[in-house]
């Protein structure tokens, strides 16, 4: 069976993932989730992670790693399914499930952790108040926030084990007892959210979301249908669902089986992220009820095109085959397990007039090999070549470069890693840059101090911050010799004198450090 190159699902390819749940902030889109990866081909359920991806044009996704891992992150729990995300109190609080025993919850400063836990232990399981049933499943919590009051909300398996109970202001004790909610066809995923004076309880009915409205968060509500049928590529399996919205306009993110069809695996506990919109009745007898929710594989409109002259994480896709992500050491993540053939792709870069210069932070261990750089597909236009070569380790850095000829305007852009057999090298990060990286515009020399004076223009990738000003009295000199060194650079104009000049004739040139 072929399958096209798809833009909304999955969204991302080098790892699985489910459960979403969507936060806005600072003008990207995060979108947490259960890391399939975790889990066994043919089963059980086994996610012992949380991973989190981002982005701000909703095509090209960062990944940020595995944000939570228990037991690493919380001692006392095993697993950890099914997250809510939320930000309050200048922190974000996780919430996430140890199977379906018991909720947990974990803090971080920042919005790509890592989450720590916050407890010690359960916020929820079977001693909470009003939560126990005998078949009760405490998991797949919602934090929603409401006229101030934090609401959880929780439970699985049937019908009348629907809970909310109130969080305090501290976020991470409880406030009485868990409550029923009304929820017809309820079996697990519970979300609660508000639009207009309306409050939308939504919930997974096994293999659809339903949900319910009412004017209360916690009661008074009436069953209103199906918003997401079971997706393309679900099989009929379970689903796992969030409604947000970013930048002004609301989203679905749930999850099917694609990516696991994709690679030819069983498709019963590997699933994968997806996004779609959702839009609500306006007027007529449905009004303020929410529409059904039609599953795209590329229906979203890229909000912004990517700007390659800013710099780049190799880590942020549209797609990808034959990576994987790891930990880096120069902070966040990179990408490696780069082998012959491998190859990322960015959809939508706006290369302006043109780009000249690429540069690709490094790391090689073994024998190195090339990124080319094509234009709309894997055999578009080469547009450059760089080369990389051993560093000595698979996490020490270099920044590589090479020219870069014929792209302009907007196009996708391939990323083909080429080499010899095995490993060939991590990657960090890109950037490219318009125009000559270092211009020289002025040079003067000074008879009274014997001084010369360079001026040049640079506009180098964000890592350089210095330069180094070098020079040599013949072409044919083996060596150049360093005459200053630590020159602050930026795109701005920069001005150092070479006190060592003396009269004779001199070649000078500008570097990195």
């Amino acid at each position: 069976m072929a399958f096209p190159v798809l833009g909304d699902y999955p969204l991302i390819y080098h790892k699985y993932s489910a459960d979403p749940t969507g936060l806005e902030y600072n003008g990207r889109l995060y979108l947490y989730c259960s890391n399939d990866t975790d889990n066994n081909t043919n089963g059980p359920y086994s996610m012992h992670s949380i991973t989190c991806i981002s982005t701000d044009d909703l095509k090209n996704w960062t990944d940020h790693g595995e944000v939570l891992q228990v037991p690493q992150d919380a001692a006392w729990a095993t697993y950890s399914w099914a997250p809510s995300v939320i930000t309050n109190n200048g922190l974000f609080y996780m919430y996430f499930a140890n199977n379906a025993s018991g909720i947990g919850v974990a803090t971080s400063s920042v919005p790509t952790g890592p989450f720590k836990d916050a407890k010690g232990g359960y916020l929820i399981n079977s001693s909470t108040p009003g939560a126990f049933t005998t078949n009760q499943w405490y998991f797949d919590p919602d934090v929603f926030i409401d006229s101030n009051n934090v609401y959880l909300y929780f439970g699985g398996q049937v019908p009348t084990n629907a809970r909310v109970i109130l969080l305090n202001s501290n976020m991470t004790s409880i406030s009485g007892s868990a409550s029923p909610m009304s929820a017809q066809n309820f079996f697990e995923a519970s979300y609660m959210h508000k639009y207009g004076n309306s409050y939308y309880y939504s919930y997974s009915a096994g293999s659809t979301i339903q949900y319910e409205m009412s004017s209360n968060p916690i009661s008074g509500f009436s069953f209103a249908g199906t918003v997401l049928p079971n997706p393309p590529y679900d099989y009929f399996n379970n689903n796992h669902h969030s409604f947000f919205t970013y930048l002004g306009v609301w989203y679905c993110a749930y999850h099917n089986r694609y990516l696991a069809t994709l690679n030819g695996i069983p498709t019963g506990f590997k699933r994968n992220v997806c996004l779609d919109r959702l839009y609500y009745y306006t007027n007529g007898i449905f009004q303020g009820r929410m529409q059904q929710v039609v599953c795209t594989s590329n229906g979203l409109p890229q909000l912004k095109y990517l700007n390659p002259y800013n710099q780049v994480e190799a880590e942020t896709m549209a797609q990808d085959s034959g990576i994987t992500t790891e930990v880096c050491s120069e902070g966040g993540m990179d990408v490696g397990a780069i082998t012959n053939g491998s190859w990322t792709r960015l959809t939508g870069v706006d290369f302006g007039g043109g780009a000249a210069t690429f540069y690709a932070r490094v790391a090689s261990a073994g024998s190195g090999g090339n990124i080319e750089l094509h234009l709309d597909s894997l055999t578009g236009t080469l547009i450059g070549t760089c080369p990389v070569m051993p560093t000595g380790g698979w996490q020490t850095w270099t920044t590589a470069s090479c020219s870069v000829s014929g792209a302009s305007g907007v196009h996708d852009l391939y990323l083909t890693f080429t080499g010899g057999a095995g490993s060939l090298f991590s990657f960090n990060w890109w950037q490219m840059q318009q125009g000559s990286p270092l211009q020289i515009t002025g040079a003067t020399y000074n008879v009274d101090t014997n001084s010369m004076t360079l001026v040049w223009n640079s506009t180098p990738p964000a890592s350089f911050t210095t330069y180094t000003l070098q020079k040599k009295n013949s072409l044919s000199d083996p060596g150049w010799t360093t005459v200053a060194t630590g020159i602050p650079s930026g795109g701005i104009t920069t001005t150092n004198i070479d006190s060592s000049a003396d009269g004779d004739a001199a070649f000078y040139r500008i570097s990195t450090p």
